[in-house]
């Protein structure tokens, strides 16, 4: 049955996070922009980013160094004509950022007018982070939640979840096939509702959530990428899932981040008896890409039968530590460690989905009208394992890139008003809650075990017949019961595990951020992985 719909904009953004608010900053001259935020407007992955944006800044570095050293660590997976495009307009869209209010670290403090303070991270041949200390996606967050609240053509709903796209095919419209909104489950009503919009753009962020241990917040369950698949989106490359190699070893800080910027100012990684191993495993040690590091830690660990291996920054001055680190610092300090005093214990953890859905250089995906942009997608510039603070720059730039096209094609294209109402006729309220926080649990430890840093074959394909199993059982539960965050989040999550072990299954080689015991070679020609719905 077709009825109004409850809310309409003309282009409805999944996410607030720094994709889809600089999107929605760049619209709203021209536009009504509806931003849905999954919690409150700066609960995201943006919020907690620690270590910085990558541009050049520095007359000693070059846009075409940017380039190599994304090229490199993309382990020839990357698109080049993608890493030119973004490493070209880098300076403009932070620049953009600047004169919205973003306040980054110079020099010297008291000089405002002075040169930035660039550190370096792994991956990168020079110092080209820009950072606001140790927490520049706090700072971005909040300076871009600032601007979208007081904007007139913004609506920011937060506590709210997307359900699922709404495809002009599959409601009985003729013409070419587009998005025509959204359906969207109101927490605070407890009602799924109808949202309008000429245009529809996932900024939801990635999937790390499919595993066990993540530095990434609640929210970041793969939303985007089910809902993109389900649509009918290609996705591609999503078996380059990057571990954090420095997450904190503690029991009350599990997604605790200890940003590759220490690394970047001399911080050393060291075995239990206080030994350093980097050097044993890539000349650039310490600075070595992130899937080296993460490989190199997981082997110490299992090699030494050790809970975890320690980051040790102690030996630097406690007011350098004191200036550059201070979140970090803080935080440290009320869970019992000191940062400039001893080795702080790191283990790995998921932390970033370099694969995503398909999308071209204005962030358009298979579907029309329907774009992804941020960790949601998939660009090609970060090939097999993402170089370091790359991730909020493509926010930035697929902001900027998708707004230009939005502007030139969206006023010729019509709002759909009248959309099918949300069936709730034969569900029920659900008495069995434990059967999601079961297969929430089972789900995220099987991806840990079989799908982790290092995989095997058996252990993929028994992955995917517990997935598939797993599949079936929340499918069903979908049918016969009302929705809630939990069950929507686990039903996404299965499907971009799906997604994620095919995908690993499909890549015969190790490559990157897949390293298969199996196929422990690299092949010649390095391909993506596409798979198509």
């Amino acid at each position: 049955m077709l009825s109004s719909s409850d809310y309409s904009c003309d282009v409805l953004i999944i996410g607030s996070g720094a994709a889809g608010l600089t999107l929605a900053l760049r619209l709203a001259e021209n536009h009504q922009v509806a931003v849905l935020s999954k919690g409150p407007v700066s609960e995201g992955s943006t919020f907690y980013a620690q270590g910085g944006i990558a541009a050049v800044f520095d007359e000693c570095d070059s846009i075409a160094s940017h380039v190599e050293d994304t090229l490199t660590a993309g382990s020839g997976l990357c698109e080049r004509e993608t890493v030119s495009f973004i490493a070209s307009n880098a300076r403009h869209c932070v620049q953009w950022l600047i004169d919205n209010g973003m306040l980054f670290d110079k020099e010297s403090p008291e000089h405002r007018d002075g040169p930035y303070h660039l550190t370096r991270e792994g991956g990168h041949s020079h110092r080209r982070i820009l950072h606001r200390a140790d927490a520049t996606g706090r700072a971005v967050e909040n300076t871009l939640v600032s601007q979208a609240l007081s904007h007139p053509n913004i609506r920011i709903i937060e506590r709210c979840n997307a359900v699922d796209l709404i495809v002009s095919d599959k409601i009985g419209l003729p013409g070419q096939r587009r998005v025509v909104g959204a359906y969207i489950w109101n927490r605070k009503r407890e009602k799924v509702e109808t949202y309008s919009a000429r245009a529809v753009v996932l900024a939801t962020g990635g999937a790390a959530k499919v595993y066990q241990y993540t530095t990434n917040p609640d929210v970041a369950s793969g939303d985007g990428i089910a809902m993109a698949w389900r649509a009918g989106c290609r996705v591609a490359n999503l078996e380059f899932n990057q571990f954090h190699p420095t997450c904190l070893f503690h029991p009350e800080a599990r997604n605790f981040l200890l940003t590759e910027a220490l690394r970047g100012e001399g911080a050393l990684l060291k075995r239990p008896d206080g030994t350093r191993f980097m050097p044993e495993f890539d000349q650039r040690a310490e600075l070595a890409p992130r899937d080296i590091v993460a490989r190199a830690i997981d082997h110490e660990m299992k090699r030494l039968g050790a809970d975890c291996m320690y980051l040790d920054i102690s030996h630097k001055p406690a007011d350098f530590i004191h200036a550059h680190f201070p979140t970090i610092d803080e935080k440290l300090k009320m869970l019992g460690f000191d940062l400039t005093k001893e080795p702080i214990p790191i283990v790995p953890a998921a932390h970033y989905t370099c694969g995503g859905v398909m999308v071209d250089q204005q962030g358009l995906t298979d579907v029309n009208g329907l774009y992804a942009i941020g960790e949601v997608s998939y660009t090609g510039l970060h090939g097999a394992n993402r170089l370091a603070s790359n991730s909020l720059l493509e926010c930035l730039i697929y902001g900027w890139s998708a707004a230009l096209h939005i502007n030139e094609h969206l006023q010729a294209v019509p709002l759909v008003t009248a959309l099918p109402v949300w069936d709730e006729s034969r569900v029920d309220d659900s008495d069995e809650h434990v059967v999601i926080q079961h297969n929430w649990h089972e789900l995220r430890l099987l991806m840990w075990d079989y799908v982790g840093i290092v995989r095997t074959t058996k252990r993929l394909e028994r992955a995917l017949r517990r997935i598939n199993m797993l599949q079936q059982e929340i499918d069903e539960y979908y049918a016969n019961f009302r929705i809630s965050n939990n069950l929507l989040e686990l039903r996404n999550l299965v499907q971009v595990a799906e997604l994620m072990v095919r995908c690993a299954m499909a890549r015969k080689e190790s490559r990157g951020l897949h390293y298969t015991l199996d196929y422990p070679q690299q092949l010649d020609e390095a391909e993506p992985t596409i798979l198509s719905p």
